[in-house]
């Protein structure tokens, strides 16, 4: 292990997140607001940190290791989350301790979404402005933007992009070098926030709701600066911008970008693992419209409205609200939630299990009922006309079995702590699923779950993101060997 490169990168990461600590100061300067302060003394203490931890070993060059990247995506993710604390536990009005702090810092960049502050619409605007910015930030992941800087400063960043980048299959490149591929995933991320700030303007939000709100869409985060989320607005065109901005946040960000390198969206069509995803989307949203318009109060086209709105917001794992699910009749509430268990497909912001990998198992079904019926016959797992190597279909049923072992283990625990049954089983689902919305005692907000819960749930919010695997492996005694 390369402990000195690993403190250089991390001390580097830190200067780097000092300095988005500066346009919250810049809007409570605008706004006028007291919280100037709270930012500056954040951003000290983050740049005097890094520059402490990165001065002593500025001189080392060395290539990361394998080991070495899944260490430093760890540690990049709790040390952000930690000094991600900062500015809320500095501030005065809500007075936060600083479980809830981490809390909401680690739910705003895993872009979980789930909130533990009430009374959004009182806060200041800097703070709300701070807590859509982590989302933005977490999105496709800091780490993507650090693979593009870090390689300017003698640091190779391969290892760190294998580690985060979600999906079965991580070797994938777009382009011959990994920095034009961080590059080119950040130019769409930021094309996509854009047009979808643009949109939620011309539509009617106010500027800094518009800048807030396409944050948390492109990043598929689900925080808001109201309380009452886009339902606030109760505007049904604001409410099918984010329909369609959510759906294009939950598809692969690679086919994105060969959509706008070849200027064709003919591939979208081809893609096995977004049509899985569009259809989910499609029948689910059916569903739910069938139950409301025949068992609720809702008319047609509120049926329809806030239907389809709920079912992307909640299968994309965004988390937005206009109504409150959780009081829909019979069993639609729980048909949304194991919705997100899917999730978006792999390669983008969304959380979940990922399309790609629900489908590789249904296919693996498949063939087992084949080989049942042919015993010899070799039967392939393909998506579209190529052969899978069988060591995917491993990795996913490996994934899969471990997320169901550690889902049922903080699901028990949950109840051991004395938390209802759609109260644990919610918040685990949510946090894991990098959700946000739950049932039961937090269906308005975590606020008032226990601590030792809040613990348990910003661990599940980070083996979601980290998509277990890459966390779970710094546990293995052989990791540490030689």
């Amino acid at each position: 292990m390369r402990f000195s490169i690993i403190i250089k990168i991390l001390g580097i990461l830190l200067m780097l997140f000092s300095f988005t600590l500066l346009p919250p100061a810049i809007v409570a300067k605008w706004y006028g607001e007291q919280e100037v302060a709270i930012f500056g003394y954040a951003f000290l203490i983050t740049l005097v940190t890094g520059f402490i931890s990165w001065a002593p070993v500025w001189k080392v060059k060395q290539e990361l290791r394998i080991r070495d990247g899944f260490l430093v995506t760890v540690l990049f993710w709790t040390v952000l989350a930690t000094f991600g604390t900062l500015p809320l536990y500095l501030m005065t009005n809500p007075q936060l301790s600083f479980i809830d702090t981490l809390f909401e810092s680690l739910s705003g960049l895993t872009t979980t979404g789930a909130t533990v502050i009430t009374n959004l619409d009182t806060l200041p605007k800097s703070i709300l402005f701070y807590r859509q910015q982590l989302q933005w930030l977490g999105g496709m992941g800091i780490i993507v933007l650090a693979v593009a800087i870090l390689p300017m400063l003698g640091i190779g960043g391969m290892q760190l992009y294998r580690a985060e980048t979600p999906g079965p299959i991580k070797d994938t490149k777009l382009t011959p070098r990994i920095t034009e591929t961080a590059k080119a995933l950040w130019y769409i991320y930021l094309c996509l926030t854009l047009v979808c700030f643009l949109a939620y303007w011309l539509a009617g939000m106010s500027l800094f709701d518009a800048i807030c709100h396409s944050f948390s869409t492109i990043a598929i985060g689900g925080f808001s600066t109201h309380d009452a989320s886009l339902g606030y607005f109760n505007n049904s065109t604001i409410e099918a911008i984010g329909i369609i901005f959510m759906t294009l946040a939950g598809i692969n960000f690679a086919l994105h970008f060969f959509a706008w390198r070849h200027r064709s969206v003919k591939h979208y069509l081809n893609d096995s693992e977004v049509k899985l995803y569009l259809w989910l989307l499609i029948s689910i949203s059916f569903v739910a419209v069938i139950v409301l318009y025949f068992d609720s109060p809702y008319n047609l086209s509120e049926s329809i409205r806030y239907g389809v709105f709920e079912v992307v917001s909640i299968a994309t794992t965004t988390g937005f609200g206009t109504a409150d699910f959780s009081i829909w009749p019979h069993f639609l509430p729980y048909l949304l939630f194991w919705t997100c268990f899917v999730g978006g497909c792999a390669g983008s912001t969304a959380g979940g299990i990922k399309v790609i990998r629900v489908l590789l198992i249904f296919k693996q079904g498949i063939r087992e009922i084949q080989k049942l019926l042919h015993p010899n016959a070799i039967v392939p797992i393909k998506l579209g006309k190529k052969a899978l190597p069988e060591r995917v279909i491993e990795a996913v049923w490996g994934y899969f079995s471990v997320y169901v072992f550690i889902f049922i283990a903080f699901f028990l625990t949950m109840l051991a702590l004395g938390l209802d049954l759609p109260t644990s089983f919610s918040t685990v689902a949510s946090c894991m699923n990098n959700l946000g919305p739950a049932l039961g005692d937090a269906a308005a907000n975590y606020a008032d779950l226990p601590d030792a819960a809040k613990w348990i749930l910003c661990l599940a919010m980070l083996l979601g993101r980290l998509e277990i695997f890459t966390l779970l492996v710094l546990f293995s005694p052989s990791f540490w060997r030689r």
